[in-house]
């Protein structure tokens, strides 16, 4: 995606299974925007001081956050490649890949 284009939505595709999450631009109740998951309320947000994560604004726990910290990132729009993600005990490797909407 040029950098030109607004980012409206985006997938996370799991590398183990093949497992996609889809996430569109959205606002929650209190007005913040972020990234919501199309089948629950799981979100991608602009945090302050760590940038893009997975996770809940009023909440201190990080879900997930892309692999390479180091790398420029906007806070229009999460970037692209490799995130991470914990779930308990367990950890995961995704792909966040931009997707054209209608």
């Amino acid at each position: 995606m040029d950098e030109g284009t607004q980012t409206v939505a985006f997938e996370l595709r799991r590398r183990i299974d093949d497992l996609v999450y889809r996430f569109a631009k959205a606002t929650d109740p209190m007005g913040r925007v972020g990234f919501k998951r199309s089948d629950g309320d799981y979100w991608i947000i602009w945090h302050e001081k760590l940038r893009w994560i997975a996770g809940a604004w009023d909440d201190a726990e990080v879900l997930g956050r892309p692999w390479d910290q180091l790398a420029k990132q906007s806070d229009a729009s999460p970037p692209e490649g490799v995130w991470v993600s914990r779930k308990g005990s367990k950890s995961y490797v995704y792909d966040l890949v931009y997707v054209e909407t209608p």
